[in-house]
């Protein structure tokens, strides 16, 4: 199996204490994966935009393990704050990957994170958190390794960050990833992101306003969205539909059509919403602000030709997006119309970053 050449030969090199540190960002979908399969396994490919300033730093320090009376040894700071509540996460992470990095049952983990976005923020914590951590653990490895090639490097990152979280996996490198198998996309993988060459100049510094509708806690999470795709009346028409927008938007990519991308991502995020609206139980995470926000913003568009458009995670925050040349003029917008329908009117500014 393809997976198997990410178990890890004898490694070459001994490591007694280490410390090694990763930064890694968030990304926001615009071909959206809902929808999963045994193993992280995405129903459907997507492809996002790395973003640059919404980031999770992740710092861990390894020695010779103490205590075998658990499956691991683990200590976790978030924020410099003792978070035994997250432990469960990281440990069955841990037991997830442990074949894959036989390291993990030999050592004392200290691990200390940070996010630079508040929490509930519409911004993926757990794309970025488990992106940071499998390139941490990968640097680890690389020093019990270090022959190993940069390519075997990234996927194998991107491999064990699915297994994290799976969108996580398009959050290893930049500054467009494709995650799943399509077939317009050579060497794309159900297993790992591939970042996508050949895009446009003018995406390399497009624009994430994020606006925060509702900072509280979601209805239904993403994990049981994914879940309620089991049996869903429409699921098969809506992957039929994300290999075609996957096709299209590569084309778009390239091109920098802006109008083709616009109308591509808003349907996209729609499309999202509409399967969470017609599941069983059918549920809303959109709220009225967001739809509120979502008109303002067409009869912007409309108005002035500017080419700004939405998008959205499985949640009601908008990602405002738009091309750096037009940073002053949505500036304006957001601060004259759409800033009084976020919570707090808190707004998070961000772009495209590798």
């Amino acid at each position: 199996m393809l997976v198997d050449r990410f178990i890890p030969k004898p490694y070459t090199q001994k490591v007694d204490v280490a410390q090694v540190r990763h930064r890694a960002p968030s990304n926001i979908a615009l071909v959206k994966y809902w929808g999963k399969k045994e193993g992280q396994l995405p129903m459907n490919p997507s492809i996002s935009f790395t973003l640059t300033h919404s980031y999770t730093e992740t710092v861990i320090e390894i020695a010779p393990r103490t205590d075998f009376t658990t499956s691991f040894q683990i200590d976790f700071y978030f924020d410099e704050t003792p978070k035994d509540n997250f432990l469960p996460k990281i440990e069955t992470f841990f037991t997830r990957i442990r074949n894959y990095l036989p390291f993990l049952r030999d050592y004392y983990f200290i691990v200390r994170t940070h996010n630079s976005f508040p929490h509930s923020s519409g911004i993926a914590s757990s794309a970025s958190g488990m992106a940071a951590l499998a390139m941490c653990l990968m640097k680890i490895e690389r020093l019990f390794s270090p022959e190993m090639s940069e390519l075997y490097f990234y996927e194998k990152a991107s491999f064990l960050a699915r297994l994290g979280s799976g969108s996580a996996c398009r959050s290893i490198t930049g500054s467009v990833v494709i995650w799943g198998e399509h077939p317009a996309v050579a060497d794309s993988s159900d297993f790992y992101g591939v970042p996508i060459g050949d895009v446009h100049e003018v995406f390399d510094t497009y624009q994430d306003a994020i606006l925060l509708i509702d900072k509280g806690q979601k209805p239904v999470s993403s994990s049981m969205g994914h879940r309620l795709m089991q049996g869903h009346p429409y699921a098969e028409a809506r992957f039929v539909q994300a290999r075609q927008h996957i096709a299209q938007l590569k084309d778009i990519l390239r091109e920098g059509d802006l109008l083709a991308f616009t109308s591509l991502v808003e349907s996209e995020a729609l499309s999202l919403h509409a399967m969470m609206m017609t599941s069983d139980p059918y549920y809303l995470l959109m709220r009225p602000n967001t739809l509120a926000a979502i008109e303002q913003i067409w009869y912007y568009r409309m108005s002035t030709q500017v080419p700004v458009c939405f998008t959205l995670d499985a949640g009601a925050n908008i990602h405002l997006l738009y091309p750096h040349s037009y940073h002053k003029e949505v500036e304006n917008f957001i601060e004259q119309t759409l800033r009084k329908y976020c919570q707090d009117g808190e707004v998070i500014h961000d772009q495209v970053g590798s």
